[in-house]
């Protein structure tokens, strides 16, 4: 897990998406994720374009694509015939139309742990706003989402790491495993067993919770023994305290990307400091500036179309930007 050296993640990061070394735009935003010295900003899309399209569904990761996101972020279960899924919820209900398609089997569980591949697929995705179906679209594989993404977007991982052999052996089969970050709370030595069995791996990246005291003990693990992720993911309660400052000062003195989500007010610091007080507000640097501002690098956000109109007259978000 140690990071490569500066020096040679900066020559990488300065040859251009034409060249040999670098031959996609999503390899392109995984050196950006690895150079410690840019000043550009990725964005991650959580669950896809879920305002327009069913969350986590193939259109709505195309539809972050084409807004030019770098990250789309998904959630993955296990059917009952071990095949990874794109499904937030443990069960069913919210996202498709299991009760109509199932309601002469009122014993039938819903949750994807006890539905097969088959029973899946015979499910159609719903909106979030909408509670009718879309009967043209039902819920992805793993392997079909990141057929999707190859080479065009990055793709983070979340409630997965428990799937870590699975997920990377798909990753490799399709030779994008240098494109998915994978995130967890698990401890260091869980995560160096996992990725010493392994000649490559998915990039990994802990989520730091700093709202529960295990979450401040992860950092510290991280930090005493040295360990240099290519990110931590931070998660805080308000900005009343110094807990959020006084951990991106850590982080960016270790050399470390800063993550953090301004999808919900609970995940960064509280009202005011989330994507709709961006979009509400005249101009959305009120709210984004702020985490600019503490060295956040890296931010998941519900409003990408905004944030991304908004860093690029920043100069912060553009790949063919010289630092």
């Amino acid at each position: 897990m140690k990071r490569i050296s500066t020096i040679l993640v900066t020559i990488i990061c300065a040859i251009s998406c034409e060249d040999a070394k670098i031959t996609n735009r999503a390899e392109a935003i995984a050196a950006q994720m690895k150079d410690p010295d840019t000043e550009y900003v990725t964005v991650a899309c959580h669950r896809g374009d879920w305002r327009n399209w069913p969350e986590n569904s193939v259109p709505a990761i195309e539809s972050v694509i084409k807004m030019g996101a770098d990250i789309v972020e998904i959630d993955i279960h296990m059917t009952k015939d071990s095949v990874l899924v794109l499904c937030h919820d443990n069960n069913v209900l919210r996202t498709t139309n299991f009760k109509k398609i199932f309601r002469n089997e009122p014993e039938k569980s819903p949750k994807v742990c006890d539905l097969t591949l088959a029973e899946i697929k015979s499910l159609s995705l719903q909106r979030a706003h909408q509670a009718a179906a879309i009967d043209s679209l039902h819920m992805p594989t793993l392997r079909e989402a990141l057929e999707c993404t190859k080479d065009r977007i990055c793709v983070n991982i979340d409630k997965g790491y428990d799937y870590y052999e699975q997920v990377l052996s798909i990753a490799e089969e399709l030779g994008v495993s240098g494109q998915v970050l994978i995130k967890g709370s698990s401890p260091i030595g869980v995560v160096k067993e996992n990725e010493e069995k392994h000649p490559n791996n998915m990039m990994y990246m802990p989520v730091i919770n700093l709202r529960q005291e295990k979450g401040e003990a992860l950092l510290d693990s991280y930090i005493n023994q040295g360990e240099v992720p290519i990110a931590y993911e931070i998660c805080w309660k308000n900005n009343d305290d110094d807990a959020f400052p006084n951990a991106c000062r850590r982080i960016r003195n270790q050399g470390s990307k800063i993550w953090v989500n301004t999808i919900w007010a609970s995940l960064c610091g509280g009202s005011g400091n989330d994507d709709d007080a961006a979009y509400q507000a005249e101009d959305p640097g009120e709210v984004y500036r702020q985490y600019l501002d503490q060295g956040v690098s890296m931010i998941q956000t519900d409003r990408p179309e905004l944030l991304i109109k908004w860093l690029e007259k920043q100069g912060r978000h553009s790949l063919n930007r010289q630092k």
